[in-house]
Order: C-alpha cells, then structure tokens, then sequence
C-alpha cells in the first residue's frame, strides 16, 4: 500500500450525552459542532469533528475494568508547560487525573471520562521519535515499560520554582518527589 491513512474521529456510544459532551469539551476545551437527536460533534482543531457520541436507546452497563477494549485516548502537549496550564485549568474545574504516570518516553496525566473511558494528557519526553524508540529499547524501559506515578502538583510547583524541565522529565525526578504513590498500573487498570 502506498497511502497512508490519517487518524479522523472517535465516537462514544453512551447513556450520558451530555455529560460526555461537557466533559470532553472542558478537558479538550473543545467547541460543539452539530447536536441533534441522538448525536453530537465536537472538535478542537481543524479537524470538522474529532470526537461523537452517539445515545444509546436503552441504558448501557458501565464498562467493566475486566472488559477487553479500547482503554485510552491520547492527546499530546507541545510542552510540559502546556501540560502543566492544562492541568491546572481542569484542577480549576474539578477534574483530576486519576494516574498521573512519569513513562519516561512521556510524561502523562491519565483522566477518567463520565462513562470510564481513560484519556491520557501528555507531553513527549524527547525531542524526536527516533531519540523515543531509542529510549523505548533502552535498559530503563526495559526493566519497567509502565513508569512510575508523580505528583502532578508537586512538578507545578517545582517547575514554577525554576526546576528544569529536563530534570522533571525524568523517572528520576519522579522517584525522589514521589516515592510513596501506588503503583501506577493498578490505578489504570481499576474503576
């Protein structure tokens, strides 16, 4: 094949539209395109719509976290300290990320949508993919392809303390801040 296809939109089936909608647009600070009936489109770039959600006629079961499954969305930030305004406007707003994870590749903030759905904030940790895979098959990543967890506040406030953003992006940074939090899988893989 010689074309390569361009990632265009996601849809939600789900029993709370709106709900979804309001939060998608806060997180994403996305806009509504169209809602109508049972449908709705919303985007947050030049894309027409980027993500729908669709009523489901009858109430749906809450997904379980034992399900097979999509488990997240990513949505990436050209700097930490984009990552790190968007954390604070959401924690504004109430909305917390449930695991925040130093993956080394990235630095993410894993949120939990109405429905359950994951969507992970992050920000690359290298300056170029090929400087990524490298990492990816380097020792560390090796020895622990998940990360360790951060505290998301106490980076906002080192980094506004003049920390280096270089240091912050370390799972070293992460251990020595941070050397109590659960272990960051569990809290992905739970409800």
């Amino acid at each position: 094949m010689s074309s390569t296809p361009k990632f265009a939109h996601v849809v939600f089936q789900t029993s709370r539209l709106q709900a979804m909608r309001d939060w998608y647009c806060t997180v994403l600070d996305a806009h509504v395109v169209h809602e109508g009936g049972d449908l709705c489109f919303i985007t947050f770039d030049d894309e027409h719509h980027r993500i729908a959600f669709i009523s489901a006629p009858t109430q749906l079961q809450a997904r379980s976290p034992a399900a097979a499954g999509m488990h997240h969305v990513a949505y990436t930030f050209a700097s930490l300290d984009d990552l790190l305004e968007r954390f604070t406007a959401l924690e504004a707003k109430g909305i917390s990320p449930k695991a925040p994870i130093q993956h080394g590749v990235t630095t993410s903030l894993y949120y939990q949508d109405p429905d359950g759905n994951y969507v992970e904030m992050q920000v690359d940790n290298f300056a170029t993919p090929r400087e990524a895979t490298a990492y990816m098959q380097g020792p560390e990543y090796t020895a622990d392809n998940v990360g360790v967890g951060f505290s998301p506040q106490l980076m906002r406030a080192a980094r506004a303390g003049g920390t280096p953003i270089e240091t912050l992006m370390t799972r070293a940074w992460a251990r020595q801040t941070s050397p109590d939090l659960p272990d960051p899988l569990v809290a992905l893989m739970s409800s």
